[in-house]
């Protein structure tokens, strides 16, 4: 089992998870799917923030997550991670008692739980003007789909904007969003059959 943010941060926050891209560079195996630590990569996603809030996972159905887990489908399907983020955010936005933070994770960083603690304390910290905070790979690389962000500018950015085939970079650049730096590989992910091996994954 994946290890979970400290429960005493007490910032309690939903999360979209975006599990529906095509993996090409797979062959088109589905990432989500694929297996870690005797779980998949998805569940695993999943298993890290539950405790917090409600979870959406936006790709193909997958009956073995809990039931819990709400699920959507970006429209058309394959139409990129913003347009997931897009309807992910739709369905969260009726769920009773909606949270005031949002975490938006891809489903294919496997230890992305290690980099979740410096998010939830950096977004304690934020003031009012800024809308969210980013992970910072300790390489430099700012990860757009390892992200919390305030649910009110999140879902108001999303009516505005361009979702479908557009970068999801595209998107958060209407917002204000502080980096925060992670731990060393929390936040890489699996793109090849060589991340594949690197992860021991199958």
């Amino acid at each position: 089992m994946p290890s979970s943010p400290n429960a005493s941060l007490q910032l309690p926050f939903d999360t979209v998870v975006v599990a529906g891209g095509r993996s090409s560079r797979l062959g088109g195996a589905p990432k989500a799917q694929l297996s870690f630590e005797g779980s998949t990569l998805v569940a695993h996603t999943v298993a890290a923030v539950r405790l917090f809030g409600a979870v959406v996972v936006v790709g193909p159905e997958d009956p073995r997550l809990p039931p819990d887990v709400l699920r959507a489908r970006e429209d058309p399907p394959f139409s990129g991670p913003a347009a997931a983020v897009a309807a992910g955010v739709v369905v969260l936005d009726g769920v009773s008692g909606r949270h005031e933070w949002t975490a938006v994770l891809a489903c294919d960083m496997p230890h992305v739980d290690r980099a979740l603690p410096a998010l939830v304390l950096a977004a304690q910290d934020v003031p009012p003007e800024v809308d969210g905070v980013m992970a910072l790979s300790d390489e430099g690389r700012a990860e757009n789909l390892a992200v919390l962000i305030r649910s009110a500018a999140l879902s108001a950015v999303l009516r505005e904007v361009p979702t479908v085939d557009v970068s999801v970079r595209s998107v958060w650049r209407h917002l204000t969003l502080s980096t925060v730096p992670v731990p060393h590989a929390s936040t890489s992910d699996v793109d090849t059959w060589e991340d594949v091996r690197r992860f021991d994954l199958h």
